[in-house]
């Protein structure tokens, strides 16, 4: 702390002083709140007291009651405008701090940017982009010859034992490959060509009923 804050106290911010005088105008407007129901309780009263004098033919104390009661509306609105006013005050002090808050948050924003900006080398991004993809290329390449080799290793390369692996494969996790391309089942194959056996044998060639007819001639 230097001297001048031991002196004077210290040195606030235009912020922490618009937060001041906010509070102490909440402060003023509860403390109006708390005298304004004061005196409504006291109009209450008065009008209580002005009936029952105004019943008992007291006429000369309903008189000062009444004067008494136009004076205690009279502050009852005084204290509602004063309030109002307060109120007005408040808000115009909340909307400069907004205004100083966002100000603050567009400058801290801006530096952020701008500490970006500098720092971001876009001949460096180029650079490293161009050696990413051709590190990436590089990379497929080896999978392919590794791919290669292990095929070579476990026989995979066999067509055959390929699709008996991937038949396995399309089996465990319940994939019907003839289904999925649309071919015909074999089985449904197999049948036909029985069937059609069948029929054969029972309708007979037309070539060996020609053959028996001659046969027939002959013994004749």
């Amino acid at each position: 702390m230097n001297i001048v804050e031991w002196a004077f106290g210290k040195r606030m911010t235009p912020a922490e002083r618009l937060r001041k005088h906010q509070r102490a105008l909440e402060k003023t407007q509860r403390e109006l709140d708390r005298e304004r129901t004061k005196l409504e309780n006291q109009e209450k009263k008065l009008v209580a007291e002005i009936k029952k004098n105004a019943k008992n033919g007291q006429m000369g104390a309903v008189k000062v009651q009444a004067k008494d009661l136009v004076r205690t509306r009279r502050y009852i609105s005084k204290f509602y405008q004063m309030r109002t006013q307060l109120q007005a005050i408040s808000l115009r002090i909340q909307t400069v701090r907004s205004n100083e808050q966002m100000m603050q948050s567009m400058k801290g924003a801006t530096q952020l940017l701008g500490s970006m900006n500098r720092q971001m080398n876009l001949p460096a991004l180029q650079r490293i982009a161009m050696e990413f993809e051709k590190e990436n290329d590089i990379m497929d390449q080896r999978q392919e010859m590794m791919d290669d080799a292990i095929d070579e290793v476990t026989g995979l390369e066999d067509e055959e034992e390929s699709d008996d692996v991937v038949n396995k494969v399309l089996d465990e996790i319940g994939v019907d490959l003839n289904q999925q391309l649309g071919e015909t089942p074999q089985g449904l194959q197999t049948n036909a060509v029985a069937e059609g056996k069948v029929a054969q044998a029972i309708g007979g060639d037309p070539g060996d009923d020609d053959l028996q007819a001659r046969l027939d001639s002959l013994r004749r």
